[in-house]
């Protein structure tokens, strides 16, 4: 099994403190985008790899499945996706 990267959020080109990490970077993208980052420039540590992808999320009804904590008193939830945009080499 494949371990886990790291991945650095950048902001203007500048490493930021947050942290992913994933197996993938569309793992580490989503997770980015869940918190509402729309423009997403993350950076693979050990290699000179700039992934860059589209992030957006949308609210949406909680599963029918899910436990009552999931989706609070309104009963929503927050959906993200991204799309690739491409690879950048540092």
């Amino acid at each position: 099994m494949a371990d886990k990267k790291y991945f650095v959020l950048q902001d203007s080109g500048n490493d930021t403190d947050t942290v992913f990490h994933s197996r993938q970077p569309r793992g580490a993208a989503l997770k980015a985008a869940s918190r509402g980052h729309t423009d997403i420039r993350i950076r693979e540590r050990g290699t000179n790899r700039v992934h860059v992808f589209e992030g957006w999320r949308k609210e949406e009804a909680a599963p029918a499945g899910a436990p009552g904590w999931v989706g609070g008193k309104d009963g929503k939830v927050w959906k993200s996706n991204v799309k690739k945009v491409g690879v950048e080499r540092v």
